[in-house]
């Protein structure tokens, strides 16, 4: 299968977005839920696009060499772009200055060069806590049981703001088990950030539900949804890439 034209990434995309966002503003019951467009292997004229004509504000890539390779050609001016994928330490330099928002912390060492970068660069880098909500062993984020103990940890770097929490859930569950991981998810997001500013979470962000579970996320609480293929269409991976975070 060759890749889709520009004229049929529009088609799909003008079709797509409005009923995404119809139906997340049903799910949210008049709630503020934030809608980013997980955009990794959607060409950058296709992204502009949506942009330029259909009011898109908040973008996400999750491989660092995809977001560098589109930055300079991104139209930046009032959307916001923010980092979603695993990011590895040694990396972090290269989208420290270009993303308002990571989504992936889960190590003290992460937040610790997350820290020193955002030093040099005279800045405050808002990051949310990854939850591995699955207690998976072979995905990254922090057990439920430590969340308190790392949140705390991560209070001591002076220029990280730690913004929420986000989660993934395991990639086979089903519709049901979902909706438990997003309850739990919520949960921990209650617990913590609304003693934080004193029963107010609503300048907090808990980033959860992708395509295929994002209704049931902004059920369960979310205040941001990462969707990719339902806005853009089926991905062609020109290459074996992770799955994990794309939306």
């Amino acid at each position: 299968m060759t890749e889709r034209s520009y004229p049929e990434y529009i088609e799909i995309l003008e079709h797509n977005l409005p009923l995404v966002r119809a139906a997340i503003e049903r799910a949210a019951s008049g709630r503020k839920v934030t809608l980013l467009a997980a955009t990794k292997t959607v060409p950058v004229e296709v992204i502009n696009y949506a942009i330029d004509n259909m009011g898109l504000t908040c973008i996400g890539e999750n491989r660092v060499q995809e977001l560098l390779s589109k930055y300079d050609a991104l139209h930046k001016e009032g959307v916001e772009i923010h980092f979603i994928g695993r990011l590895q330490t040694n990396k972090v330099k290269y989208v420290i200055d270009k993303v308002s928002l990571i989504h992936s912390v889960d190590s003290e060492r992460l937040a610790r060069e997350i820290d020193r970068q955002a030093q040099k660069h005279g800045k405050i880098m808002d990051v949310l806590v990854e939850v591995n909500v699955g207690e998976e062993a072979s995905k990254g984020g922090v057990l439920p049981a430590e969340l308190p103990d790392f949140l705390a940890a991560l209070s001591c770097f002076s220029h990280i703001r730690v913004r929420g929490l986000m989660a993934i859930p395991p990639q086979n569950a089903t519709k049901e088990e979902n909706l438990n991981y997003f309850t739990q998810t919520y949960q921990f997001f209650v617990d913590f950030f609304e003693k934080k500013v004193h029963n107010n979470i609503d300048t907090y962000i808990l980033s959860m539900g992708m395509s295929d579970s994002y209704e049931d996320a902004v059920r369960s609480g979310s205040t941001l949804v990462r969707v990719g293929s339902a806005i853009f269409g089926k991905r062609f991976y020109p290459e074996a890439l992770p799955t994990e975070s794309e939306g």
